[in-house]
């Protein structure tokens, strides 16, 4: 191996090895600010005069004053159950506390010294499970990120969220893979399997997003947590990022009532977050218009997905004198186009009647495509 390979090679591992720490170390004081804000909560609601502020009215008041988006009110609940769900990261917080890189709670009522929360600690995990069943604290926040933890928080059966850390640990597993394999009942089938091994072998085998660093800190709550622009978590390849800006301009230059609200628009759906590539409001229908753009096959998963964001538009968004919402899904795969419609239950004559006027056609939107793939 010449010099220069060397010299390449021992770049490359300086690189990969710090980055891999420092993605690992957000990520761990991201878990223990999380946990840490759970417990001043219900510290304060245990101890606290103002019993009136006791739950949900206290983190709406907490949320408001606080004016954080990592520190909304449902935020807020999440790490108050953080807290209680999993007592034992106290050992890691008490080490973080000695180590003098956080001082001690402003709030003297808030007992917030290390051998105080040591002795909460320990009080929550005499009343779940064994301590011998418990993941330890320092592997739990440096295998797995913040978001698989939120995953695991909706389990309320503790041995069945332990066999899920386990196994999300030994198996790498991506969010993705996690939530996966919770929905495929894996808990259940390797307790009614008679061959435990072959299906855990079976499992690894068929892992469809292995884990990867840069996932520790790659989620909605690292951002926040850093300050970040949510515009920077959203992955855009050169070709997407080119056909979103000229479709933006193409659709406003349409004239017709288009006006843009936002592009890589965030929407909360249960506990995930998702993001519309672009989002009108059109003011001679009154009603959003939801654009999706896919650089691949056409899949009926990409329709359903629209189908989803326009219900959430309905239930959340749509105000009493608004019409239903659209959306048009774009799919394009090498040099070919497609465009659907969505109107999430609307009736069809209505929608051709009334919505068909105002909208560019599909022969439009597909020709625009094409022509814009010509230069690529």
């Amino acid at each position: 191996m010449t010099n220069f390979h060397l010299l390449l090679n021992s770049i490359k591992s300086i690189h990969q090895q710090l980055q891999d720490s420092a993605a690992k170390a957000v990520n761990k004081l991201l878990t223990i600010r999380n946990w840490l804000i759970g417990y001043y909560i219900v510290e304060y609601e245990q101890n606290g005069e103002d019993r009136a502020q006791y739950g949900e009215m206290l983190l709406e008041r907490l949320a408001e004053d606080l004016n954080q988006p990592s520190l909304s009110f449902r935020n807020l609940k999440l790490y108050r159950q953080f807290y209680l769900t999993y007592p034992q990261i106290w050992q890691s917080v008490t080490t973080i506390f000695k180590s003098g890189q956080i001082g001690q709670s402003p709030i003297a009522q808030l007992k917030t010294s290390y051998f105080q929360i040591a002795r909460k600690g320990q009080l929550l995990i005499a009343q779940s499970l064994p301590s011998d069943l418990m993941v330890p604290p320092d592997k739990l926040i440096n295998k797995l990120s913040y978001t698989h933890l939120v995953q695991l928080l909706s389990i309320d059966d503790p041995l069945k969220r332990t066999f899920y850390e386990v196994e999300a640990m030994k198996g790498n597993w991506s969010v993705r893979e996690l939530k996966r394999q919770i929905n495929s009942l894996y808990f259940e089938r390797m307790g009614l399997s008679q061959d435990k091994d072959k299906l855990s072998r079976l499992v690894k085998e068929t892992v469809e997003s292995p884990m990867q660093p840069t996932d520790f800190i790659k989620n909605m709550y690292t951002f926040e947590f850093l300050g970040l622009p949510q515009k920077a978590l959203v992955e855009e390849t050169d070709l997407e990022q080119g056909l979103l800006d000229h479709l933006q301009e193409f659709i406003l230059e349409m004239g017709n009532g288009f006006c843009l609200e936002g592009r890589q628009k965030r929407i909360l759906i249960g506990d995930e977050y998702f993001f519309i590539d672009l989002v009108f409001y059109h003011r001679i229908l009154k009603c959003h218009v939801l654009v999706e753009l896919k650089i691949e096959e056409f899949k009926h998963a990409n329709i359903s997905q629209l189908v989803t964001y326009l219900n959430y538009y309905k239930a959340e968004v749509m105000r009493n004198d608004d019409n239903l919402p659209v959306g048009i899904l774009l799919v394009t795969n090498k040099n070919d186009a497609l465009v659907q419609y969505a109107t999430a239950g609307m009736d069809n004559t209505v929608f051709v009647s009334k919505y068909l006027v105002e909208l560019p056609s599909k022969e439009q939107l597909e020709n625009f495509v094409r022509n814009e793939l010509k230069q690529y």
